[in-house]
């Protein structure tokens, strides 16, 4: 799907790169900055993550994904010595795992040394993917464990130094299976949440593990595990009953809460992988608004944010976002849009 890098054609200036976690450059992790844009009136608010409680209403309903995120950068060898960064993106079943091999050419059947004489075949292109593949791991401890003790977060260029797995952990995270961050939910901390509570704003739970983004081609989303719990359902479904609003906490929210509707497009409680794609033609029909992360050009996250605030809209907010020199990336700034 190349339709995403249509919806704005801008480039992120490397000054506006966030290098390192919020903590690195003198701030808490609310501190960070929150570019609030109204759907019908076009109005922007700048303001910090810490005043999030002030722009919501009581019986607003925020919906987190609590999937942890996994060290899931390992070091493998090649049989003659060179060595690579293999990412697990995907757990499979049968034992099997989705893998990219970072910046060389893949063969099926070719073998990878792994720590502490574990080992990696890849089996077979993943489907859909120019990138991905098919891989069988040999490990000498369950992978969760291995992980742990062996792997680190995965990390990409622009991100200065290598930063610990809780730097890339979100505070409510309760369940290990995301190769990256689900980083709109970072900047939360346990006393912006007590706040929310306390100004009768509801908070309930999905899962999405999230796989391994791509930054260099331009390909949709690929199956991803979820759940949307009973009790989430009805929470959005009495906050449709009423004046409140559905705020998704993440393009990974929106995913799991879209691909759990019913055939009168009510919320339901679900489980198993999704492969729906969130375009403009398609629309939301659960979510009313979106906290997020500032995306790159040719993020497929784009287009569903154009399905969720229209083009136009998209436009204006990442103007403003670039003249007022908002930070990308997973240790930027937060972008909440919600309806006036």
């Amino acid at each position: 799907m190349s339709t995403a890098a249509a919806i704005i054609d801008f480039s992120v200036p490397e000054e506006l790169e966030a290098r390192e976690p919020p903590e690195a450059r003198g701030l808490t992790r609310d501190g960070v900055r929150l570019l609030v844009s109204y759907l019908n009136s076009d109005r922007i608010v700048h303001a910090r993550f810490a005043d999030l409680p002030t722009f919501l209403r009581p019986g607003d309903l925020l919906v987190v994904n609590v999937s942890a995120t996994l060290p899931a950068a390992l070091t493998a060898h090649w049989g003659n010595g060179v060595e690579i960064t293999m990412h697990v993106s995907t757990r499979l079943p049968s034992g099997l795992v989705v893998a990219e091999f970072r910046t060389v050419n893949v063969s099926a059947g070719e073998a990878f040394a792994l720590p502490d004489g574990g080992s990696a075949v890849a089996l077979a292109p993943y489907p859909g993917s120019t990138r991905l593949w098919v891989a069988r791991l040999d490990l000498p401890e369950p992978l969760l464990s291995y992980l742990a003790r062996w792997g680190r977060p995965i990390a990409y260029p622009y991100v200065r130094g290598r930063w610990p797995i809780e730097m890339y952990q979100n505070v409510y995270a309760t369940v290990p299976g995301s190769a990256e961050m689900p980083s709109a939910g970072r900047p939360f901390t346990p006393q912006i949440i007590e706040e929310l509570t306390r100004r009768g704003v509801f908070v309930s739970s999905v899962l999405l593990h999230t796989g391994v983004a791509s930054l260099e081609r331009d390909e949709p989303p690929y199956k991803e595990y979820f759940e949307v719990p009973h009790a989430t359902a009805l929470a959005v479904q009495r906050t449709e009953q009423g004046e409140g609003r559905v705020i998704a906490v993440g393009t990974t929210v929106v995913r799991a809460l879209e691909s759990s509707v019913d055939t009168a497009g009510r919320s339901m409680a679900s489980r198993g992988w999704t492969d729906l794609v969130i375009t403009a033609q398609r629309g939301v029909r659960i979510v009313d608004g979106l906290l997020t992360g500032f995306h790159e050009p040719k993020a497929t996250h784009l287009a569903l944010l154009e399905a969720i605030a229209g083009r136009a809209h998209v436009q204006r907010a990442y103007r403003a976002a670039l003249d007022a020199g908002y930070l990308w990336h997973e240790f930027g700034d937060l972008h909440l849009i919600l309806p006036d």
